[in-house]
């Protein structure tokens, strides 16, 4: 498991992005579990999260930031990246986001791509 924590702050929102090995749902449900035994991690506004199963079985969930586990899904899609869980964690700041949330959860996964 690999967590990058501070990746980027906008408007008093903060987030941190996550991943590893996920090969089953069950598996992806442990990875969240074992990420949320982390207090900090656990208090989180969401825990976004997608996984594209070597079998080719997409799994997402928004928890609660409505189309940002899409968002995830279709970048490891578009890479070409099986079988490794991406989880975006946010803090809620104060201030809504619209559409730029998106925009933040990109900025995440990119960066947990190229740091991997």
């Amino acid at each position: 498991m690999k967590i990058f924590e501070a990746v980027l702050s906008d408007r008093g929102s903060k987030y941190a992005v996550s991943g590893g090995v996920c090969d089953s749902k069950t598996a992806a449900q442990g990875f969240i579990k074992s990420l949320c035994r982390n207090k900090k991690f656990a208090k989180a506004t969401h825990n976004t999260w997608a996984v594209l199963l070597p079998d080719g079985t997409p799994l997402k969930n928004d928890d609660g930031e409505s189309g940002a586990g899409m968002v995830i899904l279709r970048m490891l899609e578009r890479e070409g990246v099986t079988g490794e869980i991406v989880v975006v964690t946010r803090w809620y700041g104060g201030t809504k986001l619209g559409g730029d949330r998106f925009r933040r959860v990109q900025d995440c996964v990119r960066y947990y791509l190229e740091h991997r």
